[in-house]
């Protein structure tokens, strides 16, 4: 491996690079068994004589930090440190975040514990992933496009994926768009980033849902801008609650995030009336409609809007993995061109063998026959926890009504008894079962409580032993004094 060594200055030059590179094993950069370059090698390297690097190497040697082995060259003989940097690290120092970011943290990200049981959302079943399609297209995409892909590209994603998307979206979601309308991103996250630099100034407020998305209520507090909370209820976001002074307002109208219900087509057309009285722009998240279980899908808000007011946003997170990294938004004419120059500021523009791959693996039929076969996998997982929690956990929790997604939202039976979500879900992670609070998804007060419980990433086998360790962390914290 090569070593970086400095020499410049006075002093012997011998004994700074064995100051370095011992140094550098100390603190486990180079590890047990790794190659140094040779002498002579480094010698030119430094424009030092060999003799000077031979004199480094053998006090190295002899001090048990490198051996060496005839013909094969010098070798780490240290076992390795933990890394370790000489750069100051603790609260002192120089370099400070915006204060906004002081309060910002991940609600959905913990450091994890052995997990058996894994009622963790959002996370699709690794199992389902079209693997060897998808090995298929990105292999023939190596072979046959790689040097047509492999300088900067349109920061809207490539125009094959885009066209594709757009004919898809148009047959499965009613999404009235053309290629020109979308731009390609990495993720769900990223489009919402990008809504917020094009339209959002420090101060401004924007609307979200609450309970709601947490990332997406922190990704726009990060950009200065004043979040406001808007309650929901079994129609969807309480219209008649909006700011006024809202400029953008944030929906998942499909289906509600985390509670499941749909907004009402009455609450729909009365969304796009506020936006147009208002100049708002409306966001729509259509995180993970594409698994519907029952009932005919209304019409997206974004094929309802006649004056461009919508910005409709999808991922392949849900269908495809997460790890892909793949979303996209469908934006009125008017924001394209800030929405390109936004994107390629940040990053110009994601992988191109995996849009391509998508892209043929939409315009070929796959996609939507993966998401046909993978929703009965899914609907039937549904039907089978829904059975499992109320004949396990029915005499304390009922389950939201929900035809979508990957979750289910169970909620206290009795609304004026307490129920404590953090705990429970603290003590059925400490039997290996994964679930989320209901409360922590709230800015309102009193926030809603309740549990949240994803069945992508479980195995059907494995439920009925996790709804049992479940309802008995549920029994514990009922006896347990609110103060233990």
């Amino acid at each position: 491996m090569d070593v970086h060594v400095q020499i410049e200055g006075r002093g012997d030059r011998s004994d700074r690079i064995y100051r370095q590179v011992r140094d550098v094993i100390r603190g486990g950069l180079l590890r047990h068994g790794e190659r140094l370059p040779a002498s002579r090698d480094l010698a030119a390297q430094l424009s030092v004589s060999r003799t000077t690097v031979t004199v480094a190497y053998e006090r190295l040697t002899a001090e048990g930090y490198l051996v060496s082995r005839v013909g094969a060259g010098t070798f780490v003989a240290a076992p390795s440190a933990r890394p370790s940097s000489t750069r100051a690290r603790d609260a002192r120092s120089a370099a400070r975040p915006l204060p906004r970011w002081q309060s910002i943290h991940d609600p959905l990200w913990t450091e994890p514990l052995p997990i058996a049981y894994d009622f963790s959302m959002g996370s699709p079943d690794a199992a389902l992933f079209p693997l060897e399609s998808w090995r298929r297209l990105v292999a023939a995409e190596l072979r046959g496009g790689i040097r047509r892909s492999a300088h900067y590209q349109d920061p809207a994603g490539l125009e094959r994926l885009r066209v594709a998307l757009a004919r898809h979206l148009g047959v499965a979601r009613s999404v009235d768009a053309s290629a020109d309308d979308i731009v390609i991103t990495s993720g769900a996250q990223q489009a919402f980033d990008l809504i917020g630099r094009v339209l959002l100034e420090p101060g401004d407020v924007v609307a979200v849902e609450d309970p709601g998305y947490p990332p997406v209520r922190q990704l726009f507090e990060s950009q200065g801008v004043r979040v406001a909370p808007v309650p929901v209820d079994d129609s969807g976001l309480r219209v008649d609650e909006l700011p006024a002074d809202a400029r953008l307002v944030y929906v998942t109208p499909s289906h509600q995030f985390p509670l499941g219900s749909v907004l009402s087509l009455e609450r729909r057309s009365a969304l796009l009336e506020w936006a147009s009285s208002h100049d708002a722009v409306v966001v729509e998240d259509d995180y993970d409609s594409e698994y519907r279980f029952a009932d005919r899908p209304l019409d997206p808000l974004q094929s309802l809007d006649s004056e461009g007011r919508v910005v409709y946003v999808g991922t392949f997170s849900k269908t495809m993995l997460p790890a892909l990294r793949l979303g996209f938004l469908v934006a009125p004419t008017s924001l394209i061109p800030a929405l390109r120059s936004a994107k390629r500021l940040t990053d110009w523009h994601n992988d191109t063998v995996a849009q391509a791959a998508m892209a043929r693996f939409v315009d070929t039929g796959g996609f939507a026959r993966h998401v046909r076969q993978a929703t009965k996998t899914y609907a039937a997982r549904q039907r089978s926890i829904i059975e499992q929690a109320e004949a396990l956990l029915g005499d304390t929790l009922r389950v939201v009504p929900s035809v979508a997604g990957l979750h289910l939202c169970l909620v206290p039976v009795d609304s004026g008894r307490a129920f404590d979500d953090d705990r429970v879900a603290a003590d059925a992670a400490a039997s290996g079962v994964a679930v989320q609070p209901l409360g922590r998804f709230g800015a309102l007060m009193p926030r809603a409580s309740g549990l949240i419980l994803g069945f992508g990433a479980i195995a059907p086998e494995d439920v009925p032993d996790g709804l049992r360790l479940l309802s008995r962390a549920i029994a514990r914290s009922a006896h347990e004094p609110s103060g233990g």
